[in-house]
């Protein structure tokens, strides 16, 4: 899919990009070199000077790999914000609940989000819907985004490919584009 020229009214969202996702729990990822491609996005969005806005999970229950506390909360190496980007801390799953990033994107006169992180079923799940619901423009990043196996109530697993792929399809059923990180490069200014 083309994607529209971008510009300053476009931010890269790096979503829960933390040391957290290395934890055993999140072991059966199906994408497991999405932290490569976000690098590969920031340093291109950095060189553009273009926004950046990283969101940070503090989860307060101490048994989550996520624990405001714990050894899971800072940002991981690929994703490390430099000086200028924006840090949003959030304590929901959804980045808009409780958080000042509406207000932020419309200060910025930001309309239209790329988003990149984990997990595609959990927290950019539900910050993606919502976007949509607040009026803007969104466009995932599939290769820098992933997803882990998910057992329901009765014991069946489902495998992290089939959990991508459905949240996948359902979120470009009516709430953003689905795109790779070579259609965002390609649209970025020169």
């Amino acid at each position: 899919m083309a994607v529209p020229p971008l510009g300053n009214d476009t931010a890269l969202i790096v979503l829960d990009v933390q040391k957290a996702i290395d934890n055993p729990h999140w072991n059966s990822k199906n994408n497991p070199g999405y932290a490569g491609v976000i690098a590969k996005l920031l340093e291109k969005f950095r060189a553009r000077k273009l926004p950046v806005i990283h969101v940070r999970h503090e989860e307060a229950n101490p048994a989550s790999s996520f624990y405001v506390n714990g050894p899971g909360q800072p940002f991981k190496d690929e994703a490390l914000p430099i000086d200028g980007e924006t840090i949003i801390a959030k304590q929901q799953n959804c980045a808009f609940v409780g958080t000042s990033l509406e207000k932020h994107l419309h200060d910025h006169g930001i309309k239209r989000l790329i988003f990149t992180g984990v997990v595609i079923h959990n927290s950019m799940d539900i910050t993606i819907r919502m976007a949509h619901c607040l009026g803007f423009e969104n466009w995932l990043v599939l290769d820098a985004t992933t997803a882990i196996d998910v057992t329901d109530a009765n014991g069946k697993t489902f495998p992290a490919q089939d959990v991508f792929d459905l949240y996948a399809a359902v979120l470009a059923s009516e709430y953003c584009s689905l795109i790779r990180s070579s259609d965002v490069i390609a649209a970025l200014p020169a």
